[in-house]
Order: C-alpha cells, then sequence, then structure tokens
C-alpha cells in the first residue's frame, strides 16, 4: 500500500526530519538512508517501522540541520598559523628572497581557517529522531488506512459478485442431471437401441454421471471460504497474508467446480468467479 509522512523536531538547536513513503510490494522491504554521523540509529529505525508496518517497500529518508540558534563558526588553528610563519621567515631568510608576509598569506595556507565538521552524537540524536519519526508513521499509517478502505470496499462489491454467481449455480444445477438423462434418451432413441427409459444399465449411467456431477460440497465450500474472506476483511488489524491463503482455497474449488460442472452456463458462471477472483487476488498483494 502506498503513503507518505514526514515529521520534524527541534533538539538543542538542530532541526531533525524525518520523510517516509511506502509504495506496494508483497514483502517488507525497508530502505534507510541516514547522516553518516546517525548510522548506527538504523536498526531502531528499522524496528519502529516493523512494528506498524508489516508490507510495502518503505523508504526512510533522515535528516538535520542546524537552526538559527545553531550557527555554524569558522574554526580558526592559530599554533598551525603560527607554523606556516616561522617556516616562511625561515624560508624567507634561507633563500634571502624579498616581500613581506602578511596575515592574508597565512591565511590561505592550508588547514588555517576552515569550516567546523558539523557532528552530532547518535545516541544524544535519538529521542529527537524518534519523534520525528513517529510523527511520520502516524501520517503514512493514516493514508494507508484511507487507501485501504477503498480497497475493501472494493473487494466486498467482487465478494457480492461471486455470491451471486455461486447462488444461480445452486439453482441451475439440479438440471443438470435431467439435462443429461434427456439427452442421453434422445441418443438412444436416434440411435435405434431398444432400451427402456427403467433399464437397469440406464438408471446405473445416469446415477454415476449424477454423483460424479454433484458440486453440492464445492459449493457449500466456496461459500464458507467467501464468508471467511469477509470476516478477516473486517478485522483492524493486518491480514493480507491470510486473505492470500483464502484465495488460494477458493481457486482450488472453483477448479474442482468447473471440472465436474459438465454444464456450459455452470462453465461461464465459474469462468466470471475466477475473473473476480484474480483481481481480488491482485489487490490483496497489496494489503497490509
Amino acid at each position: 500500500m502506498t503513503g507518505y509522512g514526514r515529521g520534524e523536531t527541534d533538539h538543542d538547536g538542530a532541526k531533525f526530519s524525518v520523510e517516509l513513503n511506502s509504495v506496494n510490494r508483497k514483502q517488507s522491504d525497508i530502505v534507510v538512508n541516514l547522516p553518516r554521523d546517525l548510522n548506527e540509529l538504523e536498526p531502531r529505525i528499522r524496528q519502529a517501522i516493523n512494528e506498524s508496518i508489516s508490507r510495502g517497500r518503505t523508504n526512510v529518508l533522515v535528516s538535520y540541520h542546524n537552526g538559527p540558534n545553531g550557527m555554524r563558526k569558522l574554526a580558526l588553528d592559530t599554533g598551525l598559523a603560527q607554523s606556516y610563519h616561522e617556516a616562511m621567515r625561515a624560508l624567507q631568510k634561507e633563500l634571502n628572497a624579498p616581500g613581506e608576509i602578511t596575515i592574508g598569506t597565512i591565511l590561505q595556507a592550508p588547514g588555517v581557517m576552515r569550516m567546523p565538521e558539523e557532528t552530532i552524537k547518535a545516541e544524544d540524536a535519538w529521542p529527537a529522531v524518534e519523534k520525528a519519526l513517529r510523527a511520520a508513521l502516524a501520517e503514512l499509517i493514516k493514508m494507508r488506512e484511507h487507501e485501504g478502505k477503498h480497497l475493501a470496499k472494493d473487494l466486498i462489491k467482487r465478494l457480492k459478485t461471486m455470491r451471486q454467481e455461486l447462488k444461480a449455480i445452486r439453482i441451475i444445477h439440479p438440471d443438470v442431471v435431467k439435462k443429461y438423462r434427456a439427452a442421453l434418451l434422445d441418443r438412444i432413441q436416434k440411435a435405434g437401441l431398444p432400451i427402456q427409459t427403467d433399464d437397469e444399465r440406464l438408471v446405473k449411467e445416469i446415477s454415476f454421471f449424477a454423483d460424479r456431477a454433484d458440486v453440492s460440497e464445492e459449493l457449500t465450500r466456496l461459500e464458507s471460504h467467501l464468508a471467511q474472506f469477509a470476516h478477516h476483511l473486517r478485522k483492524n488489524e493486518p491480514v493480507g497474508r491470510t486473505l492470500e491463503f483464502i484465495t488460494q482455497e477458493i481457486f482450488r474449488e472453483l477448479n474442482t467446480l468447473g471440472a465436474k460442472a459438465n454444464d456450459a452456463e455452470i462453465s461461464q458462471r465459474v469462468v466470471a468467479c475466477k475473473a473476480e477472483l484474480e483481481k481480488i487476488r491482485e489487490q490483496i498483494q497489496n494489503l497490509e
């Protein structure tokens, strides 16, 4: 499921920000981008995200910078400047070279004047980073929940369509044996075979067909699976993998139903159910 969240906090004049974005993925995959000084916080960030998100690719961007009260000042190495000055004077004397050694010349020497390194201790920064992370997670989860509600409505609609098809199959199914008996008798009559309608061989053949084409158990199991699917869909917890398993069972029962149907209309309705189920399977791969 997709979503975005951002959180910010201030700590000792520095501002920390955490940005999260998630995209659809069947498994959980977390990519963390941290400033070098905060690399050791990655396991904690991963744990916090795993506690709230079980599916999808989640990208994490953590950054910090000094605020108005944390102005950076130039660092001046006076000892190094003095060493440069003494070395320059010694060289000038040795070479008997004319010229003036100015402060500008010394300041241009490497390392005398530089920007200070902006460092921060990861352990000290963690409370601020965690607070920003929690805020970003809350925003991300809210967006994913909103998407999940729309997705649930679509799934419920498709379940309803499948139930209607199965209900129609229950109504049609008793006539399958009657149609088979009528077709069999018609072929016998056209072939001119001397067999009566109450012939034991004919009765056995029709009974064997009726047993082979009986799909009442498959219909009952399918109705049960659809009810379980709807039940888990209403739960306020991660159910994506559970729904995937139920979907596999529904597909297996539909295959059996289609193979045993021996009726064109039932086969068409089974195909319609499979089409809806395929759309459901695609959707639930993105479900938390």
